[in-house]
């Protein structure tokens, strides 16, 4: 339906086209058989030799993009590699975006030419014709989906791993206003992300420049299968003729613009500076526009005389294409004052917006974007990745949801390498979680971001005569962990013999989820920041019905109190924060709790132990980009002198006591089960300092329990981070340390771990660095003659030396749990299914290695029950739950030094609907011995 009628509308548009150039052809003839025939010598004709050109040029001024009229009758992708062979692939669930993504069909899928030929019922008729050269793909069962479309990535120009001489090609720092650039000019072919994100089911990626600019250039659409040529150029999807050169219909082109803080704080201006920036530039492509329009219309009437040459300007043609409403204005913006000033400019010089992208607040503003010149924009955004500075703090996990239900289009992007892309769908899995409807989701990384670009003629869908991209998954697109098992562009087969996970048959359907309506209302109603401290019980007693699994923390890790049977009706009992009673209701409920308590029905949900995030700096940090909302930095003896009013290189930094509560990415990963946090002192360098263990729930320091333990180890970083000296310099210190301890702070607390009091945590990531770490551990044992506990974090070449680190008796928590090459010692990762048949956290729990889950960002604490769960998924059944809540509790305490004996008792969160590693799980209470009390959430 969609698709017939952009067939019709782009036919004619095409036609006219064509027609357009023919009868230019013949008015040209024409015109030089007129001159002829009055014996006009060349040099005294008005009319110029190019007159029918330039009549040509001014007439297309007015064309808008589309695709041949024949597009659909195309017998090869413009993108086909000779010599691949017709793909049948068959058994399939197919999600094929009509319908607003309602459809789904069984059946096959039949590729050729690198084009869908057929979808449903593959005729007999093809299937004989091919027979001797088919390729048969069987999808037994499983759902197929168009490939994904990322319309916001920087892979190429910001490539991976980073170096000097091949990454940042992303940001210009040469002026505010640069639409004359081309993220083009800088796409890296050798970046490790391609093969990574085609991994996750990316095909198609829109390559944008950075955010420095308020025009920071022309974007590209590349496809990321790698071609024979090697080139950047080979990469591009309908390149416009502008760049790569030939005729036809007009083909979208993309500009990049950006406002707020990133462009202002690069020119050290401010809003106004950027939005007079905005209309000076824009100002000066309408005078060029003008000019033109002006000249064709003295041209198209033949009135030659004095008119001189086209007006135009290489620098400012792509933005003068702007105002003709033939390039996709893709834009950063967060705030409402941002896009508020970007619907104005778009109204004030007439072009219409594609995407706001990142639109921290576009959900509390949909009024606003619906008031944008031409049509209101789509909002680029992501799931839950927010809080990083002042313009993202009131970012909404419900933001989806709410735009969707203003009829707003939502497309979920991963801004790569801010987020990874090969876990592009991973956002749109939590945007369904938390509301956007399941036929949205999967739009917002296939048919809507493919609709944004202007692409839908081909791809974004599973529909006869689109590109050959589609994407077989194990598992539902939506259920967490759905990964490929086989990726398709162009008709080509990208996996090389993939490896397939099984996954259990709730995963084959669609995902349950819980019910956010009210959290939703108050994101709006509070403007973005919703009250989260949590509230207790009124009563003294909480009975906890119909529960169906009870897990709980001990010295040897979480085990399993209790498991109910179908149709059996359990409860806990809780008593002033502590549990009273686990059974059959008629064996812990008597008359009087019955009558005293204050129920909570978990609906078959779950008790299980608190999770534990490490890794960020929660609870140092309110904003990263205000320095005011955070401790802030601290001084490394390695990297320049210490003030001796600190005692020097003496110092030792105790993050205690720069513990700052009640931030938002502490109350929601509270909200989210994470009852605990391990954070170390803020430092890139060398030396952090102290660690510790405090409450996610907690208003201040001075409350019952906000801090857990004043101290749970030393931590120390070995790595080329920042302008730190060698590696062997950040050994030998460390050597000395251990060794030789000065008499001082650092001293005393660097004797306790040779004493094996506290463990010395390293933050590592290099598999070179770790071997020499665990042969320093072997030389400090034997010196000291007492076992040293070290547990090593980050730890992206871990996998690499898992026996070894196993038989030298050292934990690690992996951070950050999926792998990426950022930087050149993480480029040797184990990326997993399909890639790999395991995962670093399989392989070393496979050699018996204690291992713990952490993450990078504080904002991403509330998403470690999804770590846990997808890292349980990955081993394949090589863990029980126990284990796999182990991953994000005890494991991570024991690890880094907390001591869980001198708990009274644990505290527990109770979930809704299913246990920590279901979908459909809620958070609904936390119990809290130490405070005495049961806090409803």
């Amino acid at each position: 339906m969609k698709g017939l009628a952009m067939y019709d509308t782009y036919g004619k548009r095409s036609k006219a086209f064509k027609f357009l150039w023919i009868a230019l052809g013949v008015v040209g003839t024409l015109l030089v058989v007129s001159q002829t025939q009055h014996g006009l010598p060349w040099p005294r004709r008005r009319a110029p030799l190019h007159a029918s050109a330039i009549q040509a040029k001014c007439l297309a001024n007015d064309f808008q993009p589309a695709p041949p009229a024949d597009f659909y009758k195309r017998s090869h992708s413009d993108r086909f590699a000779p010599g691949t062979k017709p793909v049948l692939i068959k058994n399939a669930r197919i999600w094929t975006g009509a319908h607003n993504g309602t459809e789904i069909i069984k059946g096959g899928i039949f590729l050729d030419g690198g084009i869908i030929r057929e979808v449903g019922h593959i005729s007999r008729g093809t299937l004989d014709k091919f027979r001797h050269k088919l390729v048969e793909y069987d999808a037994e069962g499983r759902w197929v989906t168009p490939g994904i479309v990322d319309l916001h990535s920087h892979i190429g120009d910001a490539s991976s791993p980073e170096l000097e001489g091949a990454s940042g090609d992303d940001n210009s720092l040469n002026g505010p206003i640069l639409p004359w650039l081309r993220s083009l000019d800088g796409l890296n072919t050798h970046d490790d992300s391609y093969n990574l994100s085609i991994a996750g089911g990316v095909t198609t990626s829109l390559v944008l420049p950075g955010s420095a600019n308020a025009i920071g250039g022309q974007g590209f659409v590349i496809k990321l299968r790698r071609t024979a040529e090697r080139s950047p150029t080979s990469l591009l999807l309908e390149p416009p003729f502008e760049v790569v050169g030939g005729h036809g219909p007009p083909r979208w082109r993309h500009m990049k613009h950006a406002c707020g803080e990133n462009p202002a704080r690069v020119y050290r201006g401010t809003r106004m500076d950027t939005m007079w920036a905005w209309r000076e530039a824009y100002a000066k492509a309408r005078q060029i526009k003008q000019a033109q329009d002006a000249y064709c219309s003295r041209a198209l009437r033949n009135k030659w005389e004095g008119l001189g040459e086209y007006p135009e300007d290489i620098q400012w043609e792509a933005l003068v294409a702007t105002l003709r409403g033939r390039v996709k204005v893709q834009t950063h913006c967060y705030e409402a004052v941002d896009l508020d000033d970007i619907v104005r400019l778009s109204n004030e010089f007439e072009f219409p917006i594609a995407a706001f992208h990142h639109a921290s607040e576009a959900y509390l503003v949909p009024d606003v974007l619906k008031r944008a010149y031409g049509h209101p924009p789509a909002v680029a955004i992501f799931a839950t990745n927010s809080r990083y500075k002042r313009e993202a703090y009131r970012g909404s996990e419900f933001a989806p949801r709410i735009l969707a239900e203003n009829n707003l289009q939502v497309v979920m992007k991963s801004d790569h390498p801010v987020l990874n892309s090969r876990y592009l769908l991973y956002e749109a899995q939590q945007a369904f979680y938390y509301g956007l409807p399941e036929n949205l989701a999967i739009a917002s990384v296939t048919s809507t971001p493919a609709g944004i670009m202007g692409l839908d003629h081909r791809i974004g869908y599973i529909k006869g005569g689109w590109d050959a991209d589609v994407v077989v998954w194990d598992s539902h697109p939506l259920a967490l962990g759905a990964t490929p098992t086989q990726v398709f562009i162009d008709g080509i087969a990208q996996l090389n013999s993939p490896h397939v996970v099984e996954k259990p048959k709730s995963f084959h359907t669609t995902p349950k989820v819980p019910n956010f309506d009210k959290e939703a209302k108050a994101a709006v109603k509070y403007e973005g920041l919703p009250p989260l401290e949590p509230k207790s019980t009124s009563s003294r007693v909480v009975l906890f019905a119909n529960v169906n699994s009870v897990y709980i923390p001990g010295e040897e890790g979480v085990q399993e109190l209790l498991r109910i049977k179908e149709g059996q009706e359990s409860v806990v009992v809780v008593e002033e924060g502590k549990i009273a009673c686990v059974g059959m209701y008629v064996s812990c409920v008597s008359a009087q709790i019955a009558e005293e308590a204050e129920t909570i029905d978990l609906k078959g949900g779950s008790l299980s132990p608190g999770l534990v995030s490490f890794g960020s700096p929660l609870g140092l940090v309110h904003i990263e980009g205000e320095i005011s909302t955070a401790d802030g930095y601290i001084y490394d003896p390695l990297e320049a002198p210490v003030p001796k009013i600190l005692g020097s290189d003496a110092v030792l930094v105790h993050a205690a006591d720069g513990l700052e509560y009640g931030s938002r990415d502490s109350l929601l990963a509270y909200r989210s089960g994470v009852t605990k946090a391990i954070t170390a002192p803020l430092n890139l360098g060398f030396v952090s300092g102290l660690g510790v263990s405090f409450s996610t729930g907690a208003a201040h320091r001075l409350e019952e329990g906000a801090v857990i333990q004043e101290v749970t180890a030393l931590h120390v970083s070995i790595g080329h981070t920042g302008g730190t000296p060698s590696v062997s310099t950040q050994i030998a210190a460390l050597r000395l340390l251990l060794l030789n301890p000065p008499k001082s702070e650092i001293g005393k607390w660097s004797e306790k771990v040779t004493q094996g009091t506290i463990p010395l945590v390293v933050e590592v990531h290099s598999a070179d660095i770790i071997a020499t770490l665990i042969l320093l551990k072997k030389e400090v044992e034997a010196a000291k003659s007492a076992d040293l506990k070290m547990t090593i974090t980050g730890t992206s070449e871990a996998h690499m030396l898992a026996a070894e680190i196993a038989h030298a008796d050292i934990g690690v928590i992996v951070n950050p749990v999926r792998p990426f090459p950022a930087v050149w010692e993480s480029r040797r990762i184990l990326p997993g299914p399909p890639l790999t048949r395991d995962t670093a956290i399989a392989t070393l729990l496979k050699h018996n290695v204690t291992v713990g889950l952490g993450i990078q960002e504080k904002w991403d604490a509330r998403n470690l029950a999804f770590d846990v769960a997808w890292a349980a998924l990955e081993a394949d059944g090589s863990i029980d739950k126990a284990q796999a809540i182990a991953l994000g509790s005890t494991n991570v305490e024991k690890l880094l030094g907390v001591d869980v004996t001198t708990e009274r008792a644990p505290e527990l969160v109770a979930r809704q609907g299913g246990d920590l590693l279901d979908m459909a799980s809620k958070v609904v209470a936390v119990i809290s011995p130490r405070k005495g009390l049961v806090h409803v959430l």
